[in-house]
């Protein structure tokens, strides 16, 4: 393969966070998160149902969907987890320390969502001591929020 383009560490993770998101239950939209250290992947998450409740993609019914409900709205009508919760819960508390989130999103019909982290989410992510959040707007355009000493 002659002039292969590595891509950059953040286009990476951010590719690796697009693909996580697949495995996302959300008939809305869907994300995926990567924690890295150090360019070591320390967890995944991706958003969907909490552990024993039904799937929105398998029972075709979202609640927030139903009450045409904004995004970053009323929450509390919906039984996801986001992919930046769930990989945070999925991961090593000390590995986490200093790190990096990447998060990538995309509506349902496959067009662009920005992946900025809600209220909740930045607060998880700051109590969890991850240093950087690297993530995609609606244009497909990367963003970063920086957490700690840098804020």
């Amino acid at each position: 393969m002659e002039n292969q383009i590595r891509p950059l560490w953040d286009e990476y993770f951010l590719d690796i966070a697009r693909l996580i998101a697949k495995r996302s239950t959300c008939l809305r939209r869907n994300y995926g998160a990567v924690i890295v250290k150090d360019n070591i992947i320390v967890s995944t998450g991706y958003n969907g149902a909490a552990r024993s409740e039904p799937n929105c993609i398998d029972t075709r019914e979202c609640v927030r969907e139903q009450y045409n409900v904004p995004k970053g709205e009323r929450y509390e009508l919906c039984v996801a987890v986001h992919a930046e919760q769930n990989a945070i819960i999925a991961g090593d508390p000390v590995k986490m320390q200093g790190s990096t989130i990447y998060i990538s999103g995309y509506a349902y019909d496959g067009g662009p969502a920005s992946a900025e982290p809600c209220l909740l989410c930045k607060r998880m992510i700051k109590n969890a001591m991850i240093k950087r959040v690297v993530f995609l707007d609606e244009q497909g355009k990367k963003r970063n929020i920086r957490f700690g000493n840098s804020e």
